[in-house]
């Protein structure tokens, strides 16, 4: 009859072990539960991503408006003709004035003297070239 306990206990520990620790184990199951989850969010996320570069491709391929659209956002490009208008910080004459706005016409050059400072961050590049072109 002793014997016979610890068999059933000796089976009980081994089962017990499968159970929580061994191959297959609940906790195995658990983890790999939680990287499917993590898994199908990141699948989401670039499926999202990809259907919006999908949809630019063909805006890019299907004509000319996304294309200048681009490179006007992007490239700071502006067309023959077209008047730039770029406003600049600078030391207010009278409290709560307004900034005079640099005005460029493109193919023509400038018609405000330089200030000597550099145009600030995300300034167009072709209203800079044309502002600085020699007469």
């Amino acid at each position: 009859m002793r014997w016979l306990l610890a068999g059933l206990v000796f089976i009980l520990l081994v089962l017990q072990y499968r159970l929580w620790i061994a191959e297959g184990s609940l906790a195995e199951r658990h983890r790999l539960q939680q990287q499917i989850e993590e898994q199908a969010r990141i699948n989401s996320e670039l499926e999202t991503r990809n259907a919006a570069l999908e949809r630019e491709v063909l805006e890019l391929q299907s004509g000319n408006k996304g294309l200048e659209q681009r490179a006007r956002e992007q490239l700071g490009l502006i067309r023959q003709g077209e008047t730039f208008y770029q406003f600049v910080d600078g030391p207010a004459a009278a409290p709560g004035a307004e900034p005079a706005p640099a005005k460029t016409t493109v193919g023509e050059a400038a018609a405000e003297p330089s200030t000597g400072t550099s145009p600030p961050a995300g300034a167009a590049p072709a209203a800079t070239a044309a502002a600085e072109r020699p007469r």
